[in-house]
């Protein structure tokens, strides 16, 4: 399995928010709005732990846009 391109912008922008624990808004292309924070990511997919501390794996082909909560 291939490592995470960590120089990629999208990924490092990621790994802020995750490193951050910032809260962020996840559109999927469903229109479903999720918020939370980004626990990991991986080339397939990532985690966001909701607000009720539920963890749910996204793959990243369903993600509209990921937009930090201000």
């Amino acid at each position: 399995m291939a490592e995470l391109e960590t120089g990629i912008p999208s990924i490092r922008q990621i790994q802020g928010l995750i490193k951050e624990q910032t809260q962020v808004e996840l559109k999927l292309l469903t229109a479903d709005v999720l918020t939370g924070r980004i626990q990991w990511q991986d080339q397939q997919a990532l985690c966001l732990i909701t607000q009720d501390e539920q963890p749910i794996i996204i793959w990243r082909q369903a993600i509209a846009y990921i937009k930090p909560q201000a």
